[in-house]
Formats: C-alpha cells, structure tokens, sequence
C-alpha cells in the first residue's frame, strides 16, 4: 500500500504544537546546517522525557522537516488518537511481525518516500542514573544499513525538568527531579544535531547482529558526545545497559 498522510493533519500539528512549545520552552538550536531539508532521513536521539519528543518535533520543523515516529500498532486502532496517528503519517510498529526486517517494512516505506523518521536507539526512556544515553536497539541502524539512509545524530536536554520519567533509576541527577509536570518557569529546551555518522564501513557487511551492534554502537557514542556538548561535560566512557542492570539486580536478589 506504501506510505500515506494527510496535509489536513499535518497543518493542523504545524498551526497547534509551535506556540505550546514557545510557552514551555526557551529554544537554544545548534546544528540545524546538519539537516538535510530533502530525502529519507533518519534521526537518531536521546531520550530523557516523555515530552522531549514534542522537542525534537519543534526543532525539525523549524529545520525544515516533518518528523515521523514508530507508534505501537494498537495506537492506531485507538478511536482518541487513531486518526490522528495515521494522519500525520506515523508509522506502526508491528511487535507480532515474523522478524525483525518484517516489523520494519513500514518505516522502509516512510524513508523511501523521503520522510524524516525519528528513532530513539534505546527504545525507552534513559535508566542511567545521571541520564546520560544508554546502550541501543538495533533497528536504527538495522534501516539504515537496509536502504542507504544517512543517520543524524541529535542530542535534546532540558525536558526532563518539565516532566521528569517517572520509573528512572534512583540516585544520581534522576533523584533530584521532582516527579510531576512543571511548566513554571519557562524551561531551556537545548537541541543539537550532528553531521551524519558515518557507517561506510558496514555497507558491504551482511545485516548480522555484530555488525548491527557494532554500528548501533557508533550510533550511540555519536548521540552521547552531542548531549555531553549539551551538558557541558564528558559523556561515561562506557553507556549504561539496562538490560545488564536488571540482570545483575535479578542475581544479586537470589543470591547468585
């Protein structure tokens, strides 16, 4: 069927998000110049916030770009948002699909018809107690390998003071945050993108996991060193891995 949205929709979001955004947000936006304004294009973020997806989307749009997300495949049945889903052209992830290219497929289609597609590499929100990015998913690099999309690399901070994830990890920066929405005062949304990474060296490599996750890795450090650029510090040497965290908490609670 291929990919499909409705302008109606769309100028909709264009006419309501913006002004919400300037009442929340101070902007600070560096990097614009590494958006290409034309072509399938992949982003590929951090994620520290339930809101800083709206972030990101007033940031694209001031560069020129609509962005598009993978939205679970119930959401698109959902009579409250369904239509609004499928109009803007968000893209359903399928989680019964046979593989992993087979749940990808509507993306392949988005980027093909030279969409911009926001991928959040680590799948959830940041469990690093200091909410730097975690480890990531591999279907970032999994569509960019697929069909030739250059991935941009893009770091956002400042959404977590507006609305804190509230099952991130206790201590570190996480604890300091007062659970709730807090639009008062105005927050400093700080957004930066990269030059794209640069995956060459993985073209003519089979879509095996080492490759996958050697590529997801280049990915992340990218993604790591702009929201260090952000925060005015130097990103961990190593990323947090949450799936090692739950396993070493599974461990230590019967006694292994």
């Amino acid at each position: 069927m291929g990919y499909h949205y409705s302008r109606g929709w769309r100028a909709l979001t264009v006419v309501v998000v913006p002004p919400i955004m300037r009442s929340l947000f101070r902007r600070h936006w560096q990097g614009m110049q590494h958006v290409p304004r034309q072509g399938g294009l992949i982003v590929a973020a951090n994620h520290i916030s339930e809101f800083d997806p709206l972030v990101l989307c007033h940031y694209l749009h001031a560069a020129g770009r609509y962005p598009v997300f993978l939205a679970k495949s119930s959401l698109f049945d959902s009579r409250l948002v369904g239509g609004a889903v499928r109009g803007t052209g968000q893209i359903p992830v399928h989680r019964d699909a046979v593989s992993a290219a087979a749940a990808l497929k509507p993306a392949e289609d988005a980027l093909a018809a030279g969409q911009c597609l926001i991928v959040y590499p680590e799948g959830t929100c940041t469990r690093d107690p200091d909410l730097w990015p975690m480890t990531g998913q591999t279907g970032a690099a999994r569509l960019a390998l697929a069909t030739g999309t250059p991935v941009v690399p893009m770091a956002s901070w400042g959404a977590h003071e507006l609305l804190p994830y509230p099952k991130g990890e206790k201590g570190g920066l996480a604890s300091t945050l007062k659970p709730g929405f807090h639009p008062f005062p105005r927050k400093d949304a700080r957004v930066i993108a990269g030059p794209p990474v640069d995956l060459s060296r993985y073209a003519s490599e089979p879509l095996t996991a080492p490759t996958l996750h050697a590529a997801t890795a280049d990915i992340m450090r990218e993604v790591a060193a702009l929201v260090g650029e952000l925060r005015h510090q130097a990103p961990p040497a190593e990323l947090y891995d949450h799936h090692k965290a739950i396993e070493q908490r599974r461990s230590t609670a019967s006694g292994g």
